[in-house]
């Protein structure tokens, strides 16, 4: 068990450091990235043009996101490869496995759902989804929507997190409270 532990605490540190590595890597080339962001494992960057990428401060990217600065399905046609800048506004949070493709602009104060394919530019304050991701909803209608949401469902404070060592007995409780439904965590 003490091996298992240990075992758990060398991989998380080879991978936050290698991740840290890794994505100084791509500021040296230029990719430029604000203050205050949340860049989960697993996020790809194109690291062929990577420095057309730049994103704002307070951006949460969540893992597996994709951002391709280039699209080589033009070479064979035209002998040239379409490339254009992505740029990630302030407080703008990326789903998982999210797609942004080359030109794209995703607006302050938005979402982007995890799986979406974003192929056009995101107005300021929208939620997009989809494949190709459309707009869905507006933040502040989101906002009201989910806070109606959490007032009626399981509130759970930090304690029920892996940082907060979360008890077996609260892991068995929490799933058997969530059945089917939704709550939410501090």
């Amino acid at each position: 068990m003490v091996k298992k532990i240990i075992n758990f605490l060398k991989a998380r540190f080879r991978k936050y450091l290698l991740e840290e590595i890794w994505l100084e890597d791509y500021i040296k080339m230029g990719m430029k990235i604000g203050e205050n962001c949340s860049i989960q494992p697993g996020v790809i960057f194109d690291y062929s043009h990577c420095w057309l990428i730049k994103i704002g401060n307070n951006v949460t990217i969540a893992p597996q996101a994709y951002f391709l600065a280039h699209d080589a399905s033009t070479k064979n046609l035209i002998n040239y490869t379409k490339i254009g800048s992505i740029t990630i506004e302030d407080n703008v949070f990326i789903g998982a496995r999210a797609l942004i493709m080359p030109g794209v602009t995703v607006g302050k104060n938005s979402i982007v759902a995890a799986g979406s394919i974003v192929t056009k530019s995101v107005s300021e304050g929208s939620i997009v989804a989809g494949n190709p991701a459309k707009v869905i909803s507006t933040i502040e209608n989101y906002s009201q929507k989910i806070n109606e949401l959490k007032n009626g469902t399981w509130k759970y404070d930090s304690g029920y997190t892996l940082a907060g060592n979360i008890s077996n007995i609260n892991k068995e409780n929490m799933y058997e409270e969530l059945k089917n439904k939704l709550g939410f965590i501090e």
